[in-house]
């Protein structure tokens, strides 16, 4: 069905506006923040913008009677090519689908659509006292739709989880475009082992299984105070080490996030005024809490690591706080600055280790870059094992791009090798399930199945998560 006739038939179920066909509607469409969509023309048949749970089920029906491919989409700031068509269909763009219903905070839970963004879930649930502790970087654009199709987590998971831990239920539209409701039809309990946990099922799932349309998400009081103690080493090796020593105190911190000297070097070049401390590695670790539960953690993180670290500073004031966490919060931007001619690519970007192997994790990727000849700036969130890699190349070469996708694919395959994943949690896309057998092994093929169950005509998310058909891994 070519995209005006597919267009024609979908205004039938939607207002015009809410249905783009044409060719610069449907280009926009056509991507991510990933490298593979670059060099890839992904572009979508056609675009809807449903409002409701009965649009999203009576265009999914359409489409299954029609054996066109669905790609349900958030924000479009995933680095996997997980919301891009790769097989042609139809994109539901559910970002503009916003709405926070109801928030139950008598049962600490809160109602939403999938389109509300992160940081204005909680700019909101902070009128109540509470907040929803699970923080991606880009809490500023990205979906809880999205994050609960990729199970996102972010810098605090080391203390409060991930995505998944915190959604309590879903309304999910099937492949045939039946609606059903996981977590109990009508509960509100925050405890429920009744019957298979669906709910787990499709968290996660990126869109292969069916449409979230509505979630409910269990939320935490605020903690009221916060500090933060940055520690600088002469050796990458004790940066990891000193993490190890604090969990075996018996103390978790909320996040702790490593820069290696390549990250450093990089944060310093685009803004000199942060001025970070030379150095094989900084770690930065936040507590929070109770004011005085607080003071005592900080205190004695900075004792515990003061033993490896060339200095360690501990703070509780906003401000100084804020400067300590300047340089992890803009490294991500920093990256590119280490090449004058250089882009910061998103690729083989979070691979996820054991604790026990960070080290040898952050030498080896070093060890890879000169290898292929590609700069490679590490940092991410080493309390969790979540290391983050930013290759920095010439988009215009050709043969850099060359070298990169190859610096990449040994990057993936690293991380199996170390006992880890190929990803802590961007997802797995159409860029990693080339990797799906090589890391689930046998598992891999109970998920085709499931797959295969809910939708037997493959029409929701094709080509992304599972391993592909009859290739070698």
């Amino acid at each position: 069905m070519d995209s005006q006739r597919l267009g024609n038939e979908l205004k039938k179920i939607l207002p015009a506006g809410r249905v783009l066909t044409g060719s610069l509607d449907r280009k926009m469409y056509s991507y991510d923040s990933s490298f593979h969509a670059r060099f890839n023309s992904f572009i979508p048949d056609a675009v809807v913008l449903p409002r409701s749970t009965a649009e999203v089920s009576e265009i999914v029906r359409f489409a299954a009677g029609n054996n066109i491919p669905i790609v349900p989409r958030g924000a479009g700031s995933g680095e996997t090519c997980g919301c891009l068509a790769v097989r042609g269909g139809i994109v539901l763009d559910l970002s503009g689908w916003d709405v926070i219903e109801e928030v139950d905070a008598a049962n600490m839970q809160v109602f939403v659509r999938p389109g509300v963004v992160h940081y204005k879930l909680n700019e909101h649930l902070a009128d109540f006292g509470l907040f929803f502790p699970p923080d991606p970087g880009s809490t500023r654009m990205c979906t809880i739709g999205g994050m609960v199709a990729n199970n996102s987590s972010g810098l605090r998971a080391v203390k409060y989880g991930t995505t998944e831990q915190y959604v309590l239920g879903l309304e999910v539209v099937l492949p045939d475009g039946s609606v059903i409701t996981t977590g109990g039809a009508n509960s509100r309990a925050l405890k429920n082992v009744s019957g298979l946990n669906l709910t787990k099922l499709f968290v996660g799932s990126e869109g292969i299984l069916g449409v979230i349309t509505k979630i409910r998400l269990r939320v935490w009081p605020r903690p009221m105070a916060r500090g933060i103690a940055m520690a600088v080493f002469d050796s990458l090796d004790e940066a990891p080490a000193a993490v190890l020593d604090v969990y075996q105190s018996g103390i978790l911190p909320s996040g702790i996030e490593i820069l290696d000297s390549s990250a450093i070097q990089a944060v310093n070049m685009y803004k000199p005024e942060i001025n970070l401390p030379s150095a094989e590695a900084i770690l930065i670790f936040e507590v929070d809490g109770n004011p005085a539960g607080v003071e005592w953690e900080g205190q004695k993180i900075a004792e515990i690591v003061g033993k490896r670290a060339v200095s360690v500073e501990w703070a509780t004031d906003k401000q100084r706080m804020a400067d300590l966490w300047r340089g992890r919060g803009v490294v991500a931007m920093a990256a590119a600055r280490l090449r004058p001619d250089g882009s910061r690519i998103f690729a083989g970007e979070d691979i996820s280790v054991p604790l026990n192997r960070v080290t040898e994790a952050l030498r080896r990727i070093k060890e890879l870059g000169r290898k292929f000849g590609v700069t490679v700036v590490n940092y991410g969130h080493i309390g969790d094992g979540n290391v983050h890699t930013a290759p920095v190349i010439n988009l215009d070469s050709s043969e850099e791009v060359e070298r990169a996708n190859g610096l990449v694919d040994a990057i993936h395959r690293l991380a199996i090798e170390l006992n880890g994943s190929t990803t802590g949690e961007h997802g797995v896309g159409a860029v990693r399930n080339q990797y799906a057998l090589a890391e689930h092994g046998e598992a891999a093929n109970v998920m085709k199945r499931l797959k295969q169950a809910l939708d037997p005509g493959n029409i929701m998310n094709p080509g992304k998560l599972l391993p592909p058909g009859g290739s070698k891994q």
